[in-house]
């Protein structure tokens, strides 16, 4: 007879990710479930499902959780905002870590940390009755919920830049995520990623959280992310699910238009 088992599951990703494993992942822009469940089996370790740029709301990320269920690949889910209200929401939807957009200090992190963190160590709502805690059935959750949620901040921003040794050293995060357009925005060359000043913004703060022990992450949306591997960073984005969509489909008018 088949026997369920009702605890949290390790979160092996944090562990990988705190260990300093290179995890390459995949962008999830488009706002359905199938999509997610098809690039489950492409080998990635990890897929953002991103509802900062998106259409994706609680539903939709809810059933894009269920679809990487029972799979090797690890979900990130990216809030839309730096709020505590999302955050929970979305923690209790069942994601096991988080990506926050756009974080500028030492306060901010801080808060983002206390948000994921039952209390006495944060302000997280309690409840059990959520897809997180399995709908009342893993009895262990409340007690080891702190520890199994994987925190990734963004630092996209002249202030990030600034204030990243002392971000990287608030406890309970777990990686620093570089965001190139809008720190290239920040610094004057909005739409240019690849300036110089950019790219040597870039290589410091991939050097600067190295250097404080932290997984450093950032997004190569086109693919080239092999001077990012070589300077350090290790949660590396090679694309998104959009980028390949366009590519594939270009490619393939192209061959017959001129057929």
């Amino acid at each position: 007879m088949h026997q369920i088992t009702h605890t949290l599951p390790d979160n092996t990703f944090k562990r990988a990710l705190v260990a300093g494993e290179r995890l390459l992942g995949l962008w999830v822009n488009f706002a359905h479930a199938p999509i997610v469940e098809v690039l489950a089996g492409s080998g990635f370790d990890w897929l953002l499902l991103d509802m900062e740029h998106t259409p994706s709301d609680l539903h939709v990320i809810g059933e894009q959780l269920l679809a990487l269920r029972s799979t090797p690949v690890a979900p990130i889910v990216r809030v839309p905002i730096h709020d505590m209200a999302w955050i929970k929401r979305v923690l209790d939807a069942g994601a096991p870590n988080l990506m926050v957009p756009n974080i500028r200090s030492v306060e901010e992190a801080r808060e983002v940390v206390s948000w994921t963190r039952f209390a006495p160590d944060g302000q997280r709502g309690v409840a059990s009755s959520t897809r997180a805690g399995g709908w009342l059935r893993r009895k262990d959750f409340l007690a080891r919920a702190n520890d199994e949620i994987g925190v990734i901040v963004q630092i996209e921003s002249r202030e990030a830049l600034d204030a990243l040794a002392d971000i990287c050293a608030v406890p309970g995060i777990d990686a620093v995520f570089i965001g190139p357009s809008d720190l290239a925005a920040s610094l004057g060359h909005r739409g240019n990623a690849g300036h110089p000043e950019v790219q040597a913004a870039i290589a410091q703060a991939i050097d600067t959280g190295r250097a404080a022990g932290k997984a450093v992450g950032i997004l190569a949306a086109d693919g080239k992310a092999e001077h990012y591997i070589a300077r350090g960073a290790t949660l590396v984005g090679v694309g998104t699910d959009l980028h390949l969509l366009i590519a594939g489909a270009d490619a393939l008018a192209e061959k017959w238009r001129s057929a």
